[in-house]
């Protein structure tokens, strides 16, 4: 049974991620409650890692509190993310929420071991 409390030892944020994820909601004002981070997918590339806004926090999601940054992560999502970090990277150009280090939390390499590489 998962806790109801993510902690930054599950999944890390970085300043910048929490700066950006505190405007976001701030700008979807009264109607969400937190940021949602999902996985999908899967297969040779491995999992995609997304973030959604949050209605309300459903019953087994984690939720991560400080301050103005609230984060929610359901628990499968939880089990691809655990020793991941969330960053947010803006170079002037593009800007987007990055995913670090979440084959850590599936033992994995990030490789496919069945596309053809030698």
């Amino acid at each position: 049974m998962y806790s109801s409390e993510l902690t930054q030892a599950q999944i890390a944020v970085t300043d910048n991620a929490k700066v950006k994820v505190v405007a976001l909601l701030e700008e979807a004002g009264n109607q969400v409650e937190a940021v949602r981070v999902y996985v999908y997918g899967g297969g040779c590339s491995g999992m995609k890692y997304g973030m959604t806004f949050a209605e309300q926090k459903e019953p087994g999601d984690a939720l991560m509190e400080d301050g103005d940054v609230k984060i929610v992560v359901d628990p499968v999502a939880l089990g691809f993310l655990k020793g991941a970090e969330i960053d947010y990277a803006d170079d002037g150009v593009n800007s987007s929420f990055v995913f670090n280090n979440v084959f850590q939390s599936v033992g994995g390499s990030g490789a496919c071991g069945g596309c053809g590489s030698a």
